[in-house]
């Protein structure tokens, strides 16, 4: 059922879980259908998570804020995990685009096109970009090496930035990996797209989440939105519940879907784990956030096709750093063309959505007036940016606004705006919270690999495993 806001909550549950990105989600759905009494708890008025959407002008204009695109493999989670239609409506962007001083590049990017323009067009031996490609295909998730992303790249294209650009860059854009991080982050999630392209929902997020929002319903998973935990309650060395509105619900198991330092710092406290996991939770890295701009065109208004996902920048070479200034002059397009993105809606608009890395604290620092000011500046420097592909863009434009990590942290509650979780010591404390806290367990963006759309399903299906072999355990 749905709860409604002021529903009180008084029966018990299997499962609590606290909050609806993709991971918390499909966990439920999961635990849902295996039989399991799941109560999904929400903090904001919708489920999603990130993977979210907002409406503007009478709702004539809609914005997906992370839409695009995720792997082939999301194709097969979701008939797994959810159902078929939902996995029916996946579909593949045949034109990703880069255009930058060093090179320009329309690909639909998969293995067979990148081998076949690091060949013909950067000039790299055939055998090179193989062995490239077998090397990160036999890439192991549970493999120690402290290889990093930069030491990866040198070992096979040295001295080739442009190279690294090709390959480097839209990760960059998709998860905050830099060049510091381990190869492994880069050479699983990178594999993962090279599968068979990237790939997007057809219908919209907001369409999505309501199609998921039903399949949690009919596979009887009690939801409740606006409903933020205030703690998670500890007894005995154990999850016993969780405190809504200052009561408390009782529960054998809690899936925390929020941030991990969050998760164990905050909404559990640190004073009920050992010194040493408390410590590892303290010291996890933050990843980097994101900007966006948002536009919305004037009824009628057209565009000329520019291709679905476009990488462009200014920049001269790739350098990761650059990628997270307050004044980039790099960003990623995405298109969304009505017929193509909407079909179901009547007059939908196009839109355009630029996003660019950033740093929290380059914003977090700024008074009201610089704050206002900057937004100005990016916007502006965005439909700069935009007007080199769609000359008359400015004149077409009905609706701008723009996201920066503060907006990112006031509706997800991500400390530090962090738009890509946790850098790759989070994965550690993530995977074995409900072996140092009977009960306790957590799904949400951790150490790279688990994030984006395919990696936190995948996570909540792995955590949902967990959860039922605790269950069974009758503890």
């Amino acid at each position: 059922m749905l709860y409604k806001v002021r529903d009180e909550i008084s029966k018990d549950y299997d499962v609590i879980i606290v909050g609806s990105g993709l991971a918390g989600m499909t966990a439920a759905n999961i635990l849902g259908r295996d039989g399991h009494s799941v109560l999904l708890l929400e903090s904001h008025n919708k489920l999603g998570g990130f993977a979210t959407w907002f409406f503007r002008n009478d709702r004539t204009h809609v914005f997906d804020v992370s839409l695009h695109g995720f792997p082939a493999g999301m194709i097969k989670t979701c008939r797994k995990y959810w159902n078929k239609e939902i996995a029916d409506s996946i579909v593949q962007l045949k034109d990703v685009r880069f255009v930058n001083p060093q090179f320009k590049v329309q690909t639909d990017f998969t293995k067979e096109h990148y081998t076949q323009v690091m060949v013909e067009q950067f000039g790299v031996a055939r055998e090179t970009v193989d062995a490239f490609f077998k090397f990160l295909g036999e890439m192991n998730f549970f493999d120690n090496s402290e290889m990093t992303n930069g030491q990866l790249f040198e070992k096979f294209f040295p001295g080739r930035n442009d190279v690294v650009r090709f390959l480097m860059e839209p990760i960059t854009y998709a998860n905050g990996s830099t060049l510091e991080d381990p190869a492994i982050t880069y050479g699983i999630v990178f594999s993962n797209f090279m599968s068979k392209g990237v790939y997007t929902f057809k219908g919209g997020t907001d369409f999505l989440i309501a199609k998921m929002k039903d399949e949690l319903l009919k596979n009887n998973v009690d939801i409740k939105l606006q409903a933020r935990v205030e703690k998670i309650q500890i007894e005995n060395g154990k999850v016993t519940g969780v405190v809504l509105g200052g009561k408390t619900i009782r529960t054998r198991a809690v899936l925390s879907n929020g941030n991990i330092k969050s998760t164990v710092l905050n909404l559990v406290g640190e004073e009920h784990f050992p010194e040493g996991f408390a410590e590892k939770a303290r010291n996890i890295r933050l990843n980097s956030s994101s900007c966006q701009v948002y536009m919305g065109l004037k009824e009628g208004a057209t565009i000329p096709y520019i291709g679905e996902l476009v990488f462009t920048s200014e920049y001269p070479t790739y350098v990761p750093e650059r990628l997270l200034d307050l004044k980039v002059s790099s960003r990623t397009f995405s298109v969304y063309y009505p017929k193509e993105t909407r079909p179901q809606v009547e007059n939908a608009r196009v839109a355009i959505v630029s996003s660019t890395n950033c740093n929290y604290l380059d914003w977090k620092k700024l008074t009201p007036e610089e704050y206002e000011k900057e937004k100005s500046f990016m916007i502006e420097e965005t439909i700069k940016g935009l007007e080199a592909f769609i000359p008359d863009i400015r004149d077409k434009l009905e609706v701008v606004e723009a996201a920066t990590p503060l907006t990112i942290e006031r509706y997800t509650l991500h400390p530090q705006g962090t738009s890509f979780g946790t850098k790759f010591e989070g994965l550690e404390v993530s995977m074995n919270l409900h072996k140092t806290l009977p009960g306790l367990f957590h799904a949400g963006s951790v150490g790279i690999i688990m994030s984006g759309w395919l990696g936190a399903a995948n996570y909540g299906a792995i955590q949902s495993n967990a959860i039922e072999s605790y269950l069974g355990t009758g503890v």
